[in-house]
């Protein structure tokens, strides 16, 4: 039994260009599309250099897979799981982690990069039609705990069986570095969306990116990142009860009682994380007072 997606989640950077560009003629349209943190993947840029900015962008989402995906055995953090210690990470990674950390922190360690090993047990027995043992699940447990990371510029080191996903903050990540090589190139006004969103500037026409939410409600997004996060919106079974965000407390699926929760922040990753984070949270005072360790974060729309 697959692990069942609710959402189809794609990457599609640089969907508007510089207004000097915008009267450039359809031959100048650049599409590139593939795969990207193990999701579907689309790049499209009009613009009379967009072949030459969608390779640079293209390169760059490669790379940043070789060091952050799980779905690549020779990235780094494939390599940390596997071998337990990674010497001179790559900065990258280091990043992420140290987000992922002040995140964990401000949930008082419900959102846990070390999830991995019960995430792991959770998809395995999805693919055999169950749900995992209560003594498998307590075993994974056990190697579950950001405490037990050893984390510095000379190495990172895991305690055996443990493994990390970056899962609840790579997509924004990814986005917020798409943004930084746009701008590098002189590019403004554009919407890049990796599954969370970032808005470089706003429309080439003036105002906001209009971004409307699973709730109903619209916002305009300038300057500034969104992410959304559903509990149920991937699932271990077919009948939707079992989703992909795990307490790493009881090693089971959250069952606070949130559809969708949308955070806007200046960064992505930042935005990504919380997002991820907000699912855990008890009610909406305990996400309130999360956000306020990070700055410009809040929470959008109804939950």
């Amino acid at each position: 039994m697959p692990i069942t997606r609710r959402r189809l989640i794609t990457i599609s950077a640089a969907l508007a260009v510089l207004p000097a560009a915008a009267h450039a003629s359809k031959r100048t349209s650049r599409l590139w599309t593939g795969q990207a943190l193990g999701a579907r993947a689309s790049i499209r840029i009009d613009h009379p250099d967009g072949e030459a900015i969608s390779r640079r962008v293209m390169a760059e989402i490669n790379r940043l897979e070789d060091i952050l995906s799980l779905y690549r055995p020779s990235s780094s953090l494939a390599t940390l799981n596997r071998e337990g210690h990674l010497a001179s990470p790559p900065f990258e990674l280091l990043e992420c982690m140290s987000l992922a950390g002040g995140v964990h922190a401000a949930t008082g360690g419900r959102f846990d990069p070390t999830i991995q090993p019960l995430w792991a047990l959770w998809a395995e027995a999805a693919a055999q039609g169950k749900r995992p043992e209560a003594q498998a699940i307590e075993q994974a447990r056990r190697n579950v705990g950001w405490h037990m990371v050893e984390l510095d510029v000379a190495g990172i080191s895991l305690k055996h069986g443990m493994a990390l996903s970056l899962n609840g903050v790579g997509q924004g990540y990814v986005a917020d570095r798409v943004a930084a090589l746009l701008e590098a190139e002189g590019l403004t006004n554009i919407l890049i969306d990796t599954g969370e969103l970032r808005a470089l500037g706003g429309q080439p026409e003036g105002g906001g990116w209009p971004v409307f939410l699973k709730t109903g409600e619209a916002l305009k997004l300038r300057q500034r990142a969104l992410a959304s996060s559903a509990p149920l919106g991937t699932t271990f079974d077919d009948g939707g009860k079992y989703g992909h965000i795990l307490d790493p407390a009881t090693g089971m699926p959250t069952l606070v009682g949130w559809d969708t929760v949308s955070i806007s922040a200046p960064s992505a990753a930042v935005a990504d994380a919380l997002a991820t984070a907000a699912c855990l949270m008890p009610d909406a005072g305990s996400i309130e007072a999360m956000l306020t360790g990070f700055a410009g974060a809040r929470l959008e729309g109804s939950v």
